[in-house]
């Protein structure tokens, strides 16, 4: 069977493509895959301990069998944030990666309503310096899909565990520069209390789980950035 293998951040470099179609015997699994992948690609299983994998955009253990056309992604830690949206898009509660600048004051003013008595907004923004080195500017890819899934979980499961009415989760994609805002996350709710809490919660769990990931530009090269560990639900479930 044929199973189509996407490679993201720095396991893109090792691999030297962002893709790859492998024939795997009818009975492979992601275990399997793992293993031919670091016979044809040698730079590659240095990064199997840390990588998280998922198969058709979803997360998945290594026991998982594979089928005929499957989408296997091998997913270095995140370190986080579609096609391109216009600012209309941004006015409404929502999802979304984009390649533009953030409208952060619309998104928030979008959100509120009547019965609200907070919106709590977080701002990352890109700071001109990283690991005692001065940076240039930041590059940001996501493997978008699974990343647009991830993010609407993420407020779903945000309503039903802070007493908020919505969220929104905003994610910029491409190069970034110094001063530019890379996310904006916003909730809104009747009491502060549960709109900070849900705004800190959103931003911490997308940077563990959400597969985005941010290249680091500086005037003598340039580097993936570390990411945060994947929780071991996701790397051994």
């Amino acid at each position: 069977m044929q199973v189509r293998v996407l490679f993201f951040g720095m396991l893109k470099d090792a691999a030297g493509r962002s893709a790859h179609t492998l024939d795997l015997p009818a009975n492979a699994t992601l275990a399997d895959l793992l293993t031919r992948c670091g016979r044809d690609f040698p730079a590659l299983p240095r990064f199997f301990d840390s990588l998280a994998c998922s198969v058709n955009q979803n997360y998945a253990s290594r026991q998982t069998p594979l089928h005929e056309n499957d989408e296997v992604a091998l997913l270095p830690p995140v370190s986080g944030g579609s096609p391109e949206a216009d600012v209309r898009d941004q006015l409404s509660p929502a999802v979304a990666l984009v390649r533009h600048r953030i409208a952060s004051r619309r998104i928030a003013d979008s959100l509120k309503r009547p019965e609200d008595g907070a919106v709590a907004v977080f701002e990352g923004i890109v700071r001109d310096n990283s690991r005692g080195r001065r940076t240039l500017y930041l590059d940001y890819e996501a493997y978008e899909e699974m990343a647009l899934k991830q993010m609407q979980a993420l407020v779903a499961e945000a309503r039903q565990k802070f007493a908020i009415r919505e969220a929104a989760i905003i994610h910029r994609l491409g190069r970034l520069e110094i001063g530019e805002t890379s996310v904006l996350i916003a909730a809104a709710s009747a009491h502060r209390a549960a709109a900070f809490d849900a705004c800190r919660w959103l931003i911490d769990t997308l940077k563990k789980t959400v597969p985005i990931w941010k290249k680091e530009y500086f005037h003598d090269g340039a580097i993936w950035a570390d990411g945060e560990a994947f929780p071991p639900e996701i790397t051994h479930p």
